[in-house]
């Protein structure tokens, strides 16, 4: 991550899983995308591949949980709406997965 996590506007909990990112990959490991500046979500992709990512939020979801949405290179091949409700640990491992 390239930003003092703590200073983005960004709900805490999502703000819990950057820091959770940065403390097991290292802060120039992976990129924010910009593309929606929403306060419940964030998308992050490996520096240098923007069109491997993960779009996590917690807005619709039960308080604690996160949704995330995996998107591939092959549009056909995301995965948006199949992981709600999830905990932090079971994000952290789907995001371990997905991007690295």
């Amino acid at each position: 991550m390239y930003m003092n996590v703590w200073a983005i506007d960004k709900d805490p909990p999502i703000k819990v899983l950057l820091v959770e990112l940065v403390h097991r990959y290292g802060e120039n490991t992976l990129a924010m995308i910009n593309r929606e500046n929403h306060f419940q979500a964030i998308e992050i992709c490996p520096v240098g591949n923007p069109e491997l990512s993960a779009y996590v939020y917690t807005f619709g979801q039960r308080r604690g949980c996160y949704g995330i949405d995996l998107k591939y290179p092959i549009v056909t091949h995301n995965i948006i709406g199949e992981n709600e409700d999830q905990s932090l640990e079971h994000v952290l491992e789907i995001i371990d997965t997905h991007l690295f």
